[in-house]
């Protein structure tokens, strides 16, 4: 876990109509929790903000503004908790350092297992020309 803090100052939380299905508890109560977080102006280390930007997530805008709507929950505060927690992933992502990789070479089986289809290819499509009657 990284130790990184976020203040509640820095988050915007707004409730919002859910939509879809649910009949008039839907229509009337404001049960979604939308949350807007601006990384690049928070007090986050500057090796995260930068993540952030470079993550491939749909949720965050080229300006580094993470929006999550969470609707999951017929209650406001459990969506607030799970707007929360998917903030939480986002950053925990950008702040993982991915494994770096080791480069391998292939076996010698598998060198001469492809060679080998290779060679049985080659012969079926070299018995699909055209026979030449004046070779004979």
């Amino acid at each position: 876990m990284s130790s990184f803090t976020i203040l509640e100052s820095e988050l915007e939380l707004k409730a919002i109509r859910s939509g879809g299905p649910g009949g008039q508890n839907v229509n009337k109560v404001a049960t979604a929790i939308q949350l807007r977080f601006e990384s690049q102006n928070s007090s986050l280390p500057d090796h995260i903000k930068e993540a952030l930007l470079k993550l491939r997530d749909q949720r965050i805008n080229a300006e580094g503004v993470i929006v999550i709507t969470a609707r999951q929950f017929r209650n406001q505060e459990a969506n607030r908790l799970a707007a929360l927690g998917r903030l939480d992933k986002i950053i925990e992502k950008a702040a993982s350092k991915p494994k770096p990789r080791k480069a391998t070479r292939p076996t010698n089986s598998s060198i001469s297992r492809r060679l080998e289809t290779k060679t049985k290819r080659g012969r079926v499509k070299q018995l699909r020309t055209r026979v030449n009657p004046e070779e004979d």
